[in-house]
């Protein structure tokens, strides 16, 4: 049951049957209704915009509405008061017998509840991490794996068909020299000296098994070959090496990927992928023979002083137009973005997601004139920016890792703290402000560190029904007995109130959803673990209101109930951010 979307069918319905509207004779546009938990849930359980935003077309005073559409509601036996507020916002106390009926549904579905058909089945391609596969990943890469990751679980659950992509750039330069340290590193495993790592090539010890394995296969064979030969050799060795790490660094921090799509393919078959985008941009007329201007600044290592094949990507949106070939007749880096793009959208996806580092803000522009020139406006393209992060022990700056060479690995980050941490604290603020991570402080079990927090109120679901179980050994606690139990005995405005965090779930999954913002599971998350925690608390005062009552066996399971919902809310927000949901807390 989403709560807010049954309301406001009933809210559509009372202004259909008001006589304003219906002496109008139009249908009433619904576009800007609104129907939210109210800013102050003490007093009321939901609020509503529409004598706001419908008082002007309707020619009726908007507190004069309200008060109309509230009459309507007059022999609804869910809503216990309607009450208008301000000039005109219109708000719903619900009865108990609302909320107990919410907790047997939630019963019922467990971690489905929230599941919705949001999507549809549209198509959606979510890219994130694509690190080049020349080291290990490092927590550059962590924050925007677990958004990325995070994002595509939320939209999954509600209902959209998600690919969860990684574009292997496994062409270009910087393949040549990972293909040189290796071969490097091949020499020292044949015994030679080889000093200092040169400048220029990747120092990490992460390429000495590499070598060391080259030199078992080949022995000193590679040495005796001319570098056109080896080079080609040790590019695929280096490469399959290196992508073996990082999936293993990414399952480490339990992300999956569908599709790990090869750059290299693009050019395949003398690039026979990219000469297909550059014609289908040309017969669309984006192609054109010109000169670009020095660009101010540094000059980007595509630009050159001459005629050249250009996209003309300024009328698509882009600040400049952008090279499609090299004065050496290959194809720039460029025009393999737009062949992967098209890629894309030739599998069918009507929805393209890249999830990417704050340094890649001069990718928006290009990308969007791409998606808006190759689709032609039938693709949605959303970029989301990750902001860095920033590592500290006990507020001072963590150092480098001595095996990456030169940065911080996310191996390193996740083996001292835990996947659960790593992955909860990485949502626990929006992706486009910046973060600051202590492994002190996302290691101490305190309601100041929020996976503890939730986890604990998962454990301590659990915990309540181990006791139950002990108090009455006989007890049936299945989810069909639960469900069906006499759920009348929640009735205290704790309890009511836990109940309505439940009911906000269903809503904050579609909006979470909708804006690409999987940070706000975390966020609610932690709301309903501290509305969980506060309500056990209450029960130390008040004996009545606690979980497990030995001498009244029927509130017990009425109560088992509501601990039961509550943990399959928790579960199911903890799977979608890829966090477990302990039975215990160790």
């Amino acid at each position: 049951m989403n709560v807010f979307k049954d309301f406001e069918e009933r809210i559509k319905t009372a202004v259909q049957a008001l006589d304003a509207v219906r002496e109008k004779g139009e249908a009433v546009d619904f576009a800007r209704l609104a129907v939210e938990p109210p800013r102050d849930p003490a007093h009321d359980d939901i609020s509503t915009n529409a004598a706001m935003v419908l008082a002007k077309p309707l020619g009726v005073n908007p507190r004069a509405l309200a008060e109309q559409i509230a009459a309507q509601f007059s022999g609804d036996a869910d809503v216990a008061e309607t009450s208008v507020a301000g000039p005109g916002f219109l708000n719903f106390r619900l009865t108990p017998t609302f909320w107990q009926r919410l907790v047997a549904d939630v019963i019922g579905k467990g971690v489905d509840f929230g599941r919705s058909n949001l999507g549809d089945g549209l198509k959606v391609n979510v890219e994130y991490v694509s690190a080049n596969p020349t080291g290990p990943m490092h927590v550059g890469h962590c924050r925007g794996a677990v958004v990325g990751d995070a994002l595509a679980n939320l939209l999954a659950f509600t209902g959209f068909d998600v690919t969860k992509e990684y574009y292997v750039n496994d062409a270009g330069s910087q393949i040549d020299v990972l293909a040189r340290s290796v071969f490097l590193r091949y020499r020292e495993a044949l015994g030679e000296d080889i000093g200092e790592i040169p400048p220029g090539l990747y120092p990490g010890d992460y390429l000495v098994p590499v070598g060391q394995a080259l030199a078992a296969d080949f022995g000193p064979r590679l040495h005796n070959m001319p570098e056109e030969e080896w080079l080609g050799i040790l590019k695929d060795r280096a490469i399959d090496a290196m992508m073996v790490m990082i999936r293993d660094d990414l399952a480490t921090l339990n992300v999956h990927h569908d599709v790990f799509f090869s750059e290299r393919s693009l050019h395949a078959g003398s690039a026979a992928k990219i000469r297909t985008a550059i014609n289908d941009l040309t017969f669309k007329g984006h192609v054109y023979k010109g000169t670009l201007p020095p660009p101010k600044g540094q000059l980007p290592e595509d630009w050159e002083d001459r005629e050249q094949t250009l996209f003309r990507s300024t009328e698509v949106g882009d600040d400049i137009d952008r090279p499609l070939m090299k004065s050496d007749g290959s194809y720039t880096y460029f025009a393999a973005d737009v062949a992967y793009f098209k890629d894309k959208f030739d599998r069918g996806f009507s929805e393209m997601i890249y999830v990417l580092g704050a340094d890649h803000g001069g990718y928006v522009k290009r990308l969007e004139a791409v998606n808006r020139a190759v689709s032609e406006g039938k693709t949605k393209l959303t970029v989301l920016l990750c902001q860095l992060v920033k590592l500290y022990r006990n507020g001072e700056p963590v150092k480098m890792s001595k095996r990456s060479g030169d940065f911080v690995t996310l191996r390193d980050v996740v083996e001292e703290v835990g996947c659960d941490s790593v992955r909860f604290m990485m949502l626990y603020r929006k992706s486009s402000e910046s973060l600051d991570f202590d492994f002190a402080k996302v290691t101490e079990q305190s309601k100041d560190n929020p996976v503890f927090y939730v986890q604990y109120a998962h454990a301590r679901c659990a915990s309540v029904m181990r006791q139950a179980l002990e108090v009455f050994p006989d007890l049936d606690i299945s989810p069909e007995a639960l469900g069906a139990a006499d759920l009348s005995e929640l009735s205290h405005e704790s309890e009511v109130a836990l109940i309505a965090k439940l009911g906000e779930y269903p809503r904050m999954l579609e909006a979470a959803a909708s804006g690409q913002e999987p940070h706000r599971v975390a966020f609610y998350l932690y709301d309903l673990a501290s509305m969980l925690h506060a309500h056990w608390n209450k029960g130390r005062d008040e004996p009545g209101l606690r979980f497990v009552n030995d001498k009244n066996r029927h509130s017990t399971v009425a109560r088992l109930g509501l601990v039961y919902a509550v943990a399959s809310v928790l579960k199911s927000g903890l799977s979608i951010t890829g966090t477990d949901a302990p039975e215990e807390m160790r």
